[in-house]
């Protein structure tokens, strides 16, 4: 069984509102959330000898999440990673987005998912977080009502997204954790091995949208199929990292994503997900400027991301899947994250 506990994380600046840190805990694992962005601040997961580590990179005090930082830990949304230009239209309208990463719209725009404050309801083995998007939020067409439900059993922490709106709007959510098995703080993740079940991956532009191809992994740096070591994979294709999207099983039911193995540690990721794709991101954008938990810095590949979601830009590319919620549907996505030992 799990435990929750719930305490206060800081209050928010001009009266805005007290946010709460919630403590889920099993024999396994330790997970702190913290109900700005449904942020996860700490994952504490056991190595080989039983010593817990935190694998997530974040920050120790409110301030460094009300700055500006990557996403660390947060959900993001309305709609995750990138929209080309910021534009796109449902039935002949055109609704414009904010351009908050040049030429494109990342992560929900100026305000997105991450940077407010969620309504939090514990659960006897988690925590349930809602909010009311309201119509016209940052450029998107109707009112959306969104649960994220964080869930703890053993060495697994499940993630269910759920959605409903009042006028077709493009939903696509997921959870931008850093992860580091070394334990955050720890210089890169070279020594990582990683293996992704996709058999295609999205070419993108310079911009990082996708060029509209579906292309096969055979023969290139994409092919993760079997377990791959991150360093020794960059220099042996001469890549400086990953941030594409790889293309899984189309299949609402619950599939293998990918494995992490960190072999110094021996503790080990595997995701499990609902979504037709996963954005594999080195942290090829960090650069050593941010000061994290316990005086951590975080250069460039000191951590990895596998965001579980729909295809990118898929509001403006007819053959991605489905991207658009009606009124009277339901949005219903879950990733489940286990960890263990090996």
């Amino acid at each position: 069984m799990a435990s929750v506990t719930r305490s206060v994380f800081g209050n928010l600046p001009d009266g805005a509102g007290t946010v709460e840190k919630f403590q889920l805990q099993s024999d396994l694992l330790r997970v702190e959330i913290i109900s700005l962005g449904c942020i996860i601040t700490a994952l504490e997961v056991k190595d080989r000898d039983g010593k817990f580590s935190d694998v997530v990179l974040g920050f120790s005090e409110l301030e460094g999440y009300l700055k500006k930082h990557p996403y660390f830990g947060a959900v993001v949304g309305r709609v995750a990673n990138r929209i080309a230009k910021g534009t796109f239209a449902i039935d002949g309208k055109e609704y414009k987005l904010a351009i908050n990463k040049e030429p494109n719209s990342l992560h929900g725009g100026l305000k997105g998912f991450d940077k407010v404050l969620w309504t939090p309801q514990v659960l006897p083995n988690g925590i349930q977080f809602s909010r009311i998007s309201p119509d016209g939020e940052e450029g998107y067409p109707g009112e959306l009502k969104v649960w994220v439900t964080y869930t703890l059993d053993g060495g697994q922490l499940t993630v269910n997204y759920k959605a409903q709106t009042s006028s077709t709007t493009p939903v696509n959510m997921t959870n931008h954790s850093f992860f580091n098995l070394a334990g955050q703080g720890s210089p890169n993740i070279y020594d990582h091995e990683i293996c992704i079940d996709a058999e295609a991956y999205l070419p993108v532009d310079d911009t990082l949208i996708p060029t509209g191809k579906v292309e096969s992994v055979q023969g290139t740096a994409f092919d993760l199929r079997k377990p791959m070591v991150l360093g020794k994979h960059f220099e042996k294709f001469q890549i400086s990292g990953f941030d594409h999207n790889f293309c899984l099983k189309d299949s609402q039911e619950k599939h293998f994503c990918a494995r992490v193995r960190h072999p110094p540690t021996g503790r080990t990721l595997e995701v499990y997900t609902t979504q037709p794709g996963v954005q594999l991101y080195t942290a090829n954008f960090l650069d050593g400027t941010l000061k994290g938990k316990g005086g951590a810095v975080y250069p460039k590949h000191s951590g990895f991301c596998l965001e579980t979601q729909n295809w990118p830009d898929a509001v403006n590319k007819p053959h991605f899947p489905r991207v658009l919620l009606q009124p009277g549907e339901e949005y219903n996505h879950t990733t489940w994250f286990s960890f263990s030992v090996a």
